[in-house]
């Protein structure tokens, strides 16, 4: 039985960008282990040992060296047969630890790049830690075509690079993610706990709360919606990150306390929320291939989404959503607008995105996807 270890930076990240995924490939022949940082969490991995590393998200290279040494020393003792990492700093340091103990088949996925907006020296030693991280992997896997064209055009282009299936980390469920009438019950009672007008029509908004998701840009819209067209709401689920990234405090105030705006934190289950909602938004400047996306169209629920790596690979314009250009509020209230003013075009959209996601996102296919290539990988190592 081949031993894989999967590592990334949070522990978060095991339960949310992986779930099912640990599971399934025990039931296939792997003895499968997890690594991150320090989990507090009294929830079960899965059924998977999970072993704390000195992981962090930001910039710290002495406790990154330490971090390396760590995982190194956790490989020397578990010797697995496959390494396979998420997030950029879980790849960094597992794939430099993975090379140094040569585990014989390494593996990264790539989810997604900070250093796209990053200032230029940032920018710099982010491309470096990307280089090394490819440079010790054995295989690179983005999970978008449209990231794969971006890293072939700027960082490495060679045999290493593959999407696995149609991309996505972990593809979607599409029983899970569909309209039930517990489901909609459920939002019923949010609607009328949110005190939300049976007639407005809502956005919403699912992620982290942080500057590059577009929260400045999608309040500066939103509030000029309003002005036009007082029955619509926007609905905002996540939580905000103070340290990395936060937004600016007059956003952060206005949905606080703008009258047509609500927010409710993290949820553990987002499907409520997506069917209180007419129509997702997603502005963010940066993405890999987005689970919420995938979520809303399994959800028949229409999305407008930022012309970027990941978001077009999902988004059809004008048949499952709209894309618009990052950054811009004018083009994002003009889009909201659309799907506000023509209600049957958004439903349309939704049932067209079902499709689409079933089509190209079944989980069960790309986790089918994904033993092979494991398979294959191990095969030729």
């Amino acid at each position: 039985m081949a031993k894989l270890l999967r590592i990334t930076t949070v522990p978060e990240s095991l339960r949310t960008l992986l779930n099912g995924q640990l599971t399934f490939m025990r039931a296939n022949g792997f003895e499968v282990y997890a690594a991150s940082a320090p989990d507090n969490s009294p929830a079960d991995l899965e059924g998977c040992p999970h072993f704390a590393l000195p992981l962090t998200r930001r910039i710290t290279p002495l406790r990154d060296g330490w971090a390396i040494w760590k995982t190194y020393r956790l490989l020397r003792r578990l010797r697995p047969a496959l390494v396979h990492t998420h997030t950029p700093k879980a790849g960094l340091v597992g794939m430099v630890a993975a090379w140094l103990a040569r585990v014989p088949v390494r593996i990264h996925t790539v989810a997604g790049l900070p250093l796209t907006e990053k200032k230029p020296v940032v920018r710099m030693l982010l491309r470096w830690a990307e280089k090394l991280t490819y440079a010790c992997a054995t295989a690179v896997w983005p999970n978008s075509h449209s990231l794969a064209n971006y890293i072939r055009q700027n960082l490495y282009d060679g045999p290493k690079l593959r999407v696995i299936s149609n991309g996505s980390s972990n593809g979607i469920d599409t029983g899970y993610f569909s309209t039930t009438p517990v489901l909609v019950r459920r939002a019923e009672a949010l609607r009328r706990q949110l005190t939300i007008p049976p007639e407005a029509f809502v956005f919403v908004f699912i992620g982290r709360m942080v500057r590059d998701k577009g929260l400045d840009e999608l309040i500066l819209a939103f509030r000029s919606l309003v002005y036009l067209n007082r029955d619509v709401r926007l609905l905002f689920v996540g939580d905000y990150e103070e340290r990395l990234n936060p937004v600016r405090s007059d956003t952060k105030e206005l949905i606080s306390t703008h009258s047509h705006i609500s927010w409710v934190g993290y949820q553990a289950d987002v499907r409520p929320y997506l069917q209180l909602a007419d129509a997702l938004v997603l502005p963010s400047y940066r993405e890999g291939l987005p689970n919420v996306l995938l979520q809303a169209g399994a959800m028949q629920r229409p999305v407008i989404a930022t012309d970027i790596v990941g978001c077009r690979d999902v988004v059809e314009p004008g048949k499952t959503g709209l894309l618009v250009p990052p950054k811009d509020p004018v083009a994002l209230r003009e889009a909201l607008r659309q799907l506000l003013t023509n209600p049957e075009q958004g439903k349309q959209m939704g049932l067209n995105a079902r499709r689409r996601i079933e089509h190209l996102y079944r989980q069960e296919d790309l986790w089918q996807a994904l033993l092979q290539a494991y398979q294959d990988a191990l095969a030729a190592a």
